[in-house]
């Protein structure tokens, strides 16, 4: 029997499909343009809810910079969020190549603890990791806490698995007929994955990487307990504009909403550069033939 394709853009009609379209938009969009409008607006009119200001401001987004240390910030983020994310891609393929070309005992158990590393809650952790990371300060006099270092294994612990688990799923869609044919050609086991596999796998890596990173970018509750002054990240200083005010009154309100719309700048970066290799790796074995 021949297999019915249906497309998926014809399952609604089509000025149902565009109302939905347009509603998502409209769902999505306003807290955004909010923000935008509440960035160039000044402070007393942000904190009354006026939507139209009656002038611009647009030093909010010069002041930003002096209020905090907006650019360390980002830089910290960018560093801890990067590292952890290129880290658990690079042992992730690793991982999952060993884990789906080879048959081991344990193996079938350790795919299921990657599964099971997901569900664990992180606030169940964030006590065992400072415990740990105190404990390697005292007898071995490596500082961890309030370094970039800790923050990148920390990211590592739920990076990984979620890296190695999908790089598992996309490594099974390749054929191993690939491989065999660059043994036979004088390829060892390495060569044949950086030059077939690699460039095979790329999107599942994209999609790895960008959700290490924005792990690391939102993450606020471990940043908030194992940094230091010099090392927090973007996500705790901009709690920390809730509690500045100007003249001791009034809250910075535009400042607040210029700097969270520069430091979601990275991100929303990131989606466009790598959004066709994102497709690609998030609807990797969809079709099972």
């Amino acid at each position: 029997m021949a297999k019915l394709t249906r497309n998926p853009q014809a399952i609604l009609p089509r000025w149902l499909s565009v109302t939905t379209i347009a509603g998502l938009l409209v769902l999505v969009l306003t807290p955004v343009a909010y923000m935008v409008v509440m960035s160039v607006s000044p402070d007393v009119e942000a904190v009354s809810g006026s939507v139209v200001p009656s002038s611009l401001k647009m030093g909010n987004y010069v002041e930003m910079w002096q209020t905090v240390p907006l650019a360390s910030a980002l830089l910290n983020s960018l560093v801890a969020s990067l590292s952890a994310g290129l880290i658990s891609v690079v042992l992730g393929l690793g991982a999952a190549y060993c884990l789906t070309r080879f048959d081991f005992p344990g193996r079938a158990t350790f795919l299921s603890s990657l599964v099971a590393l997901q569900s664990l809650p992180q606030v169940l952790l964030i006590l065992p990791i400072f415990v740990l990371f105190s404990s390697v300060g005292v007898y071995l006099g490596a500082t961890i806490i309030g370094t970039r270092f800790g923050l990148v294994i920390t990211y590592l612990t739920f990076a990984l698995p979620f890296s190695t688990w999908l790089m598992v799923t996309y490594l099974r869609q390749i054929p191993q007929t690939f491989e065999e044919a660059a043994l036979i050609d004088g390829l060892n086991r390495f060569g044949a994955l950086r030059r077939i596999i690699l460039p095979l796998a790329l999107p599942g890596m994209v999609v790895a990487l960008v959700f290490a990173l924005l792990l690391g970018w939102n993450d606020v509750l471990f940043a908030s307990v194992l940094t230091s002054t010099d090392t927090r990240t973007v996500a705790v200083e901009l709690g920390s504009f809730a509690s500045t005010t100007e003249g001791g009154a009034v809250p910075l309100y535009g400042q607040l909403m210029a700097a969270s719309l520069t430091s979601a700048v990275p991100v929303v970066a990131l989606y466009m550069i790598f959004q066709r290799q994102l497709v690609g790796g998030l609807t990797a074995g969809g079709d099972k033939g």
